[in-house]
């Protein structure tokens, strides 16, 4: 009841979007062991078909690694998100990563975050494949993988999330 009165109650479910266009990925084909066996959580993968990563929800920055090849973010309903782009890309330290936003910042589902260049991750990089994880797993209810091969980033369904 004070909730109602006090403060705005937190959804319990989440549509997460892909975050790039590209190839649907199943986690456990990403080429790193770590992202592969859900070491740091459940996911998907995309292979991205451009540099353009956007926001999969609405929700907050809540980490920008200091070399743009990953980016952390909570939704509105409390799910914790890491897109981390490519595979061995913290070696690039920055080369080729361009943040549009840092921590602390709101965003909507679809606005940029980050632009990459891709020919050049391909080719310093062992991998493009880009692993969307949900690192806060035991805080969830339910995770249900939306089934599909391609990805159009801000439409595209990849999870259906329900809160504990």
């Amino acid at each position: 009841m004070f909730k109602k009165w006090f403060g705005k109650q937190q959804p319990k479910e989440e549509t997460i979007t892909a975050p790039l266009d590209g190839t649907i990925v199943p986690l456990e084909d990403v080429p790193d062991p770590v992202f592969a066996q859900n070491m740091m959580g459940d996911g998907i993968a995309i292979d991205p078909a451009d540099g353009d990563v956007v926001a999969p929800v609405d929700g907050e920055i809540v980490q920008l690694f200091p070399t743009k090849h990953a980016i952390g973010l909570r939704s509105e309903a409390g799910v914790e998100l890491l897109i981390h782009v490519g595979i061995d890309t913290v070696s690039m330290n920055g080369e080729g990563f361009t943040a549009y936003v840092k921590a602390g910042d709101r965003v909507k589902r679809g606005d940029r975050l980050l632009s990459v260049d891709l020919p050049l991750v391909r080719e310093k990089a062992k991998s493009a494949v880009t692993p969307i994880i949900i690192t806060n797993g035991d805080a969830l209810e339910s995770l249900e993988k939306k089934a599909g091969t391609s990805a159009a980033k801000g439409e595209t369904v990849l999870f259906h999330v329900k809160m504990k």
